[in-house]
């Protein structure tokens, strides 16, 4: 064998290495990412206080949204609704959460009738102002108030539009982007049931 092929030899392994040693450390990082378990302490519409640890033993669809907003959040809660319809006898396995970050307009404005206009299995939970910041912390979500002169109030709300789903021991399992269809999240549900 001659220097040169003894040296490419040497470089091929030193490059797969490198690459084997990227690839452990991205997986160290995507579990580490992964694996939370978030929590909260919000009331329903009749001052009852829920946190994750009263759905042990199901799985929590979670969203985080408001009841002024014009698409993102009727769109998410839509596909939540076909979900649970589509689960049949198993909905009970899955509570539907809706987690407001307006919590003043929208107890003002009926968020346990908004949620049930969707699903009567939608539980909707509003807190004060540090409850919901903790909330969304959490579950590592973004929220904020923007004025806006043409909306409700002369103000809007940017936020997260993921989709939650938190397994039965509490323990974070994926997010769905905006948009993602019922079935495909219904398939990864059963898939889990």
């Amino acid at each position: 064998m001659s220097l040169r092929t003894i040296r490419l030899i040497l470089w091929g392994l030193v490059l797969a290495a490198a690459a084997a040693l990227a690839v452990q450390q991205w997986t160290m990082r995507e579990t580490a990412v992964d694996s939370f378990r978030p929590d909260f302490a919000l009331q329903d519409g009749k001052g009852q206080t829920y946190t994750m640890a009263d759905f042990k033993g199901r799985f929590a669809l979670v969203f985080f949204g408001f009841t002024n907003c014009p698409d993102v959040c009727p769109t998410t809660m839509s596909e939540v609704a076909q979900v649970m319809d589509d689960l049949g006898a198993r909905a009970d396995q899955v509570q539907p959460l809706f987690i407001s970050i307006d919590p003043e307009r929208d107890r003002r404005q009926g968020l346990g009738e908004y949620v049930a206009a969707f699903h009567p299995a939608i539980l909707g939970l509003a807190g004060d102002d540090a409850a919901t910041r903790d909330a969304a912390s959490s579950f590592k979500i973004h929220f904020s108030r923007e004025d806006d002169p043409a909306a409700p109030d002369g103000y809007t709300m940017s936020h997260s539009p993921g989709l939650y789903l938190v397994g039965p021991d509490g323990e974070w399992l994926r997010q769905f982007a905006y948009e993602t269809p019922a079935a495909e999240i219904l398939a990864d549900i059963e898939k889990r049931i």
